[in-house]
């Protein structure tokens, strides 16, 4: 799909976000400024919590987000080494049962196979191409 504002690229992210269940993990792949936060706020209000509570998580590396389907853990692995990722625990996120959207997911290596990944492409302007698996 391609969206042309913000509010669209977020409304893509509500649409995910309503038909994900706990225990779902979202790769998201973009360069920086490619929308991945906004859709991942998009996905937040499609889980019943607070859209406006959601920012990137770059200096935190991880939020966490209540819901009223479920816990949503917004993680960016951009300024993290390999051997730091390795030391985050995602895999403890996974068991927790709520849903988890990693930024910059080509950073994990050991991520599992049943995941929804979401790949977007910056085509200038406001415009974004969005793609779902």
């Amino acid at each position: 799909m391609t969206t042309a504002s913000e509010a669209e690229t977020e409304q893509a992210g509500e649409s995910l976000g309503r038909r994900l269940t706990p225990g779902a993990v979202v790769l998201l792949y973009g360069d920086l400024g490619a929308g991945k936060t906004a859709f991942v706020r998009g996905m937040a209000r499609g889980l019943g919590a607070n859209p406006e509570d959601v920012s990137s998580p770059t200096f935190t590396i991880m939020q966490e987000y209540a819901g009223t389907v479920a816990t949503l853990y917004h993680v960016d692995l951009y300024r993290l080494e390999p051997a730091e990722i390795d030391d985050l625990g995602l895999e403890d996120l996974l068991e927790a049962r709520g849903i988890v959207a990693i930024e910059w997911a080509e950073r994990w290596k050991d991520r599992p196979s049943a995941v929804t990944e979401v790949a977007i492409e910056h085509l200038g302007e406001d415009r974004r191409r969005i793609r779902i698996e």
